[in-house]
């Protein structure tokens, strides 16, 4: 009878353990490892019953005391361990360990969350036999903490085919945001494209930017190293559309231009097309311009953009910035393409919260006019160091290539500006409500710093998208973007492999081997 009770407590040992692995191996047999367990938890207080007096007689004796003190220790240590559970449960704090911080959501994301006032519904639909829901929780629990307004369910698309097929999906992953009535969706799961998603189903209608094409100046549609490309799909991720205009043809800037950009034109715009900046401007519009100091000593002077900046208070300097600061050295750069950094006492939006370094392939300086023109008052966004100038004897410079700084002869010492903006009334009357529009305009001394040659460079592609979110008045939108996650492989060749093998595999194991045996050798 005592080896058939005994059997009787293994087997309830035996029904809770198969319970524990249908759980994680099959956890769709709910009903299955549910019963198991309530069967084994049932024969195990059976058998505990049986082996009353045996019970008894084990809480007699010193070993009691013991078995106590030990029993008190485990129960404190799980109080511990709860009481420290229900902290972190009400408590999100984490630390992002990596270089690139990948694990945390950039300064962009936080932004748009904290600016939420209505709720966003997101489906993630995903496959669970590829991918385990738990990656996706990861990232969008981070959503979730940071703003109540976002509410996340995840749906397995191959056990739930109704809903699938209720939203239209197509493949997986996909991930659906609704909000007010708008539906944007997306099959990227890294934080780039959510939250790119989340902009674009947050602002509705994308708007539109418009590059001024006729004098030579970069294209959107470029892809080489001198193109815009990169910036323009910088610009989409922005929730921005883009086109091309050229002023000479359609006589007109289109009704529905967001934004107008020019830049680095190679011929100095006609006095018709200055016209029609200057109506645009005075009509509240918003203006890139970015001029490209002369690539010769005697290149003709972009006159007439030139005393345009100038309308508004801003001065486009006939020089070439040079930068003798050792630290761009360093980072890949020559003495023509200056450093930059935000400029010192600015609290412009565009700069404030930026604090990375930019740099200049061949740049201009340009500079706020003291007092202002016209009623406007320029501010300084960038500049460079001290060890930098404004080299005005363009002839010596390209014809040797070399320059000293000559304050004398017109140099401007360091630090240079590189870029500044300025605001303006536009014409009472020109919006629906009467009230005088906001104009907007950003003058740089450069346009190739985000070409795609320079736009990965530090932070030049950040700076480019918070001087079009100002421009746009998207203020809500400047900030540091998600980051790609840093490629951190070692790359080795076939006999570094080899070695790296062999000590991993061998030699270390070997050495602690031979240790062991020493040891064992001189205690014999």
């Amino acid at each position: 009878m005592k080896r058939l009770l005994g059997l009787l407590g293994w087997l309830g040992v035996v029904l809770v353990l198969l319970a524990v692995v249908i759980r994680f191996v099959k956890p769709e047999l709910q009903s299955w490892y549910q019963g198991l367990a309530l069967a084994g938890l049932v024969v195990t207080a059976l058998y505990a019953l049986s082996q009353w007096r045996d019970i008894g007689r084990s809480f007699q004796g010193r070993n009691v005391q013991y078995g106590s003190v030990a029993l008190g220790s485990v129960l404190l240590l799980l109080v511990i361990l709860g009481f420290i559970n229900w902290i972190g449960k009400r408590e999100h704090k984490r630390w992002d360990l990596t270089v690139a911080k990948q694990f945390s959501l950039s300064d962009q994301t936080k932004k748009i969350l904290a600016g939420l006032t209505k709720p966003v519904a997101v489906h993630v639909f995903y496959d669970s036999q590829s991918t385990p829901v738990s990656e996706y929780k990861d990232r969008l629990g981070e959503y979730e903490f940071l703003s109540g307004q976002v509410k996340a369910d995840y749906i397995d698309a191959n056990h739930d085919p109704i809903k699938a097929r209720q939203f239209n999906i197509q493949q997986v992953p996909t991930i659906v945001l609704e909000y007010d009535g708008r539906t944007e969706r997306t099959s990227s799961t890294d934080e780039q494209g959510i939250t790119n998603a989340l902009k674009k189903v947050i602002e509705g209608q994308a708007k539109k930017v418009y590059f001024v094409q006729g004098h030579g100046e970069h294209s959107p549609d470029d892809s080489g190293k001198t193109g815009y490309a990169g910036f323009a799909a910088a610009l989409k991720n922005d929730n921005f559309d883009q086109a091309k205009v050229t002023l000479a043809q359609e006589q007109k800037i289109p009704d529905d231009a967001s934004l107008l950009v020019v830049a680095g034109p190679k011929t100095d715009y006609l006095p018709q097309e200055i016209d029609l900046l200057r109506g645009y401007l005075r009509r509240g519009g918003k203006l890139l311009l970015m001029l490209d100091p002369p690539d010769k000593a005697d290149a003709p002077p972009l006159a007439n953009l030139i005393a345009f900046a100038k309308e508004w208070g801003i001065d486009v300097g006939t020089n070439v910035v040079v930068d003798a600061n050792p630290m761009g050295q360093l980072l890949g750069t020559n003495e023509a393409t200056p450093i930059a950094t935000p400029a010192q006492g600015s609290s412009h939006p565009i700069t404030n919260d930026f604090r990375e370094m930019t740099a200049y392939p061949l740049a201009r300086s340009v500079t706020p006019i003291p007092g202002g023109v016209n009623g406007h008052t320029a501010q300084k966004l960038m500049e460079t160091g001290r060890q930098s100038w404004a080299e005005t004897d363009l002839k010596t410079l390209f014809a040797s290539g070399k320059a000293e700084p000559n304050p004398d002869k017109g140099d401007l010492m360091g630090p240079v500006s590189l870029a500044a903006a300025v605001t303006g009334a536009g014409d009472a009357g020109a919006t629906a409500g009467g009230a005088p529009p906001e104009a907007r305009l950003v003058v740089v001394g450069d346009s190739d710093f985000i070409c795609d040659a320079a736009i990965n460079f530090q932070g030049n592609r950040d700076l480019a998208l918070n001087m079009t979110n100002w421009l746009a008045q998207q203020e809500d939108m400047i900030a540091i973007r998600p980051r790609d996650p840093a490629d951190r492989r070692i790359t080795m060749t076939q006999d570094q492999g080899f070695w790296t093998w062999m000590i991993a595999i061998f030699i270390i194991p070997g050495l602690l081997f031979l240790s062991a045996f020493m040891v064992w050798w001189k205690r014999r």
